[in-house]
């Protein structure tokens, strides 16, 4: 199993980034795909989970209206566009395959489930 994230950098407030998290090794639409980050002393949280077999999405309050998570199933590969990018979103961004269809459980219990993760990708938002 591999997930490999990508598209992370140094970006300006209010600017915009797309991450990449490419999947391979497992049966894609058996999971929920899930983007979390963590920030320098702060505990790991979920940003946004889609199951692509059912189609639903979930986001965190913090990427509401701001982020958009979409998947290319031919490439077994999800993004995650963020725009509008605060200083306050700067952290290591990592994908994750989490084996639940609840895209809830996905982002907010994410380890209750047998889970797979990619290396992250580092957003810095600073002028």
């Amino acid at each position: 199993v591999q997930l490999q994230a990508s598209g992370g950098g140094l970006v300006q407030p209010g600017g915009s980034l797309r991450l990449s998290c490419a999947a391979s090794g497992f049966t894609f639409d058996d999971y929920a795909i899930g983007w979390f980050r963590q920030a320098p002393g702060k505990e790991r949280e979920g940003v946004s989970c889609m199951a692509s077999r059912n189609g639903s999405k979930s986001y965190s309050d913090s990427g509401k209206g701001r982020f958009t998570i979409s998947s290319d199933n031919a490439k077994n590969t999800v993004y995650l566009q963020m725009y509008r990018l605060k200083s306050e979103d700067t952290a290591v961004y990592y994908c994750a395959a989490v084996e639940i269809l609840s895209t809830d459980e996905c982002l907010f219990h994410s380890d209750n489930y047998r889970s797979y993760w990619g290396q992250g990708t580092q957003v810095t938002v600073s002028s």
